[in-house]
């Protein structure tokens, strides 16, 4: 049984969990957890792991509308060494400020790897879940894609300084906020765009064509053997994917921090690149 099998099988049981984050009246909150062996490949510094861990969290929020307040995390690993823990936190809290959440602790034990699990809160009065797109809206994506692909080359590569560069994502908190009460639905794109659709195709009862050519692989993926592959499948981007009327489009545009792009429209069920199907398949736990 996979993730998405799990949380199937839990949703009856958990009423208030699904879609990025939890929602409790008006309060969001989620929790991630990260380890060396399949999130922090050989290379990763310690507080890329701090920024990374975090930002996984923040993102899950921001693809809810949510306005982070803080972060916990709770750090595992085989020893404490002083000047990793410390750029770990430093990771962590630089993390935090690019957004209005802040970095409050949380627990240490020891390991048999470096392992992470983070949880970040919010306030949501609009959040956005995953089941509102409808037929004839356009389906965006914020950003690049392709990042955590061209970084896990250079990681093997050896090019741990630009790879560790590239692994330091932006959760997009400000661009999750401008879209609540526009976009119909929502979430980031940490299973890759291909399987973010089919989730949100799943949850809202809908499709999706997308134009091949419209979809933005960031040029860092240069270094990949194949560029689609790297920014549509392999995941771990954790750029918004979000649904909206096309009215909405130019304001919502002209007000984010970063670049949104029209990749396709919502139609009937079936989610098709080009008129071909796309396959369900991205990152998988």
């Amino acid at each position: 049984m996979d993730e998405r099998a799990a949380l199937r099988m839990l949703a009856a049981d958990l009423p208030h969990a699904g879609d990025d984050a939890a929602v409790v009246d008006s309060t969001a909150i989620t929790t991630d957890m990260l380890h060396a062996s399949t999130d922090f490949p050989d290379g990763t510094t310690h507080y890329t792991a701090g920024w990374r861990s975090v930002a996984a969290s923040l993102s899950d929020l921001a693809a809810m509308g949510a306005d982070p307040t803080a972060a916990v995390a709770a750090y595992a690993d085989t020893e404490f060494v002083d000047s990793e823990l410390r750029a770990f936190v430093e990771g962590a809290q630089d993390v935090c400020e690019q957004s209005t959440a802040e970095y409050v602790g949380g627990d240490l034990d020891t390991h048999s790897e470096l392992t992470v699990t983070t949880t970040a809160i919010g306030t949501v009065d609009e959040p956005v879940y995953r089941s509102g797109a409808s037929p004839g809206e356009v389906v965006c994506v914020t950003g690049t894609l392709g990042r955590s692909a061209a970084a896990l080359g250079l990681f093997e590569s050896g090019d741990h300084e630009r790879a560790n560069k590239l692994f330091r994502f932006s959760p997009r908190v400000a661009a999750g906020r401008r879209l609540a009460g526009v976009a119909t639905a929502m979430m980031d794109s940490s299973d890759g765009l291909a399987r973010s659709l089919h989730q949100l195709a799943e949850a809202s009862d809908c499709g999706f064509d997308i134009e091949c050519s419209a979809v933005p692989i960031d040029n860092a993926c240069a270094v990949c053997e194949d560029r689609w592959e790297a920014g549509v499948h392999f995941g771990e981007d954790f750029e918004l994917v979000c649904t909206l009327p096309e009215a909405a489009l130019d304001a919502v545009q002209r007000d984010l921090d970063v670049s949104l792009t029209v990749i396709g429209e919502v139609t009937d069920p079936g989610v098709t690149v080009d008129g071909e199907p796309l396959a369900d398949r991205g990152y998988t736990h």
